[in-house]
């Protein structure tokens, strides 16, 4: 007959023996849920990579199309498959053109959508795409000559810069008041450029002008009752807009066509929401 004190070891011993097995099953479960996880994990990724190459498969299957690119008067051939997107077609066309392909906007039947596939939009072997978009050194080139005029301009103004708006050029129009028929201004919104023409504004001898921005190719027109000027928006060298005051949701804008303040077209009565627009649609935004 076993004593107590040999009892109590065979107890603990036991006791030993199932928490060491205990400790074994966990780390057992432990690792084989990591390795599900893992597996999991493996087949996801090869899922997606599978998706991507069969995609790419897809589109390099696809019947190729021959089309025609016109860019700045210059035109171009090129061949893609149809499942190609407007994005990659930037693409492609970034070496060719020189324009970075987030400042390139593809015109068919007017501005395509990255996603959308050359088939989407039914381009033919007869089709004839606009792209529009300045190349990298003529927006250099018109940045820096922005930056000097801008730093002569602060050297010879005074710290208090007198606005537009009081000056002698632009308060005899002014004065005249809100034309009848201009757009209603909005302060504190952004909204794209609208379908048609912006008009009911005035130019600096008090005429009535209206602003319509041809994208397809890359013109701002500038109509009045005499004639309207075609500028190519890749010319305009740098836009200035500032508030009316007492009246802020107008803006006075002037284009400047040239290489001197001189040159600038000022337009009055510009509505405020329709100002960074304006300007993104000229330079790119």
């Amino acid at each position: 007959m076993e004593s107590p004190e040999e009892i109590n070891g065979h107890n603990e011993a036991n006791n030993e023996i199932k928490v060491a097995e205990c400790a074994v099953k966990e780390e057992t479960s432990e690792c084989s849920t990591k390795e599900t996880t893992t597996e999991i994990a493996g087949e996801e990724q090869m899922t997606e990579s599978v998706v991507k190459e069969e995609a790419c498969n897809l589109i390099l299957d696809s019947p190729s199309v021959e089309f025609t690119i016109i860019h700045n008067k210059d035109k171009y051939i090129v061949s893609m498959p149809l499942l190609s997107t407007i994005a990659q077609l930037k693409n492609k066309l970034v070496d060719m053109i020189g324009v970075p392909s987030k400042m390139q906007k593809i015109m068919i039947k007017g501005l395509a959508k990255d996603d959308q596939t050359l088939e989407s939009l039914n381009v033919s072997s007869s089709s004839k795409i606009m792209v529009v978009g300045a190349k990298l050194q003529d927006i250099v080139a018109v940045s820096v000559a922005n930056v000097e005029e801008e730093s002569s301009s602060s050297k010879s103004s005074s710290s208090t810069k007198e606005p537009l708006c009081k000056k002698k050029l632009h308060l005899k129009v002014l004065e005249r008041g809100i034309p009848d028929d201009a757009l209603v201004g909005i302060l504190n919104i952004k909204d794209p450029l609208p379908p048609h023409p912006l008009s009911g504004m005035l130019n600096k001898h008090g005429g009535k002008v209206r602003l319509t921005f041809k994208l397809e190719v890359d013109q701002l027109w500038i109509g009045t009752k005499e004639r309207t000027q075609k500028v190519a928006m890749n010319t305009i060298r740098h836009v200035v807009s500032e508030p009316i005051e007492g009246h802020e949701e107008y803006h006075i804008v002037g284009f400047q066509l040239g290489t001197t303040e001189a040159s600038r077209y000022w337009v009055y009565w510009v509505p405020a929401q329709y100002v960074d627009s304006i300007k993104e649609a000229i330079f790119g935004g």
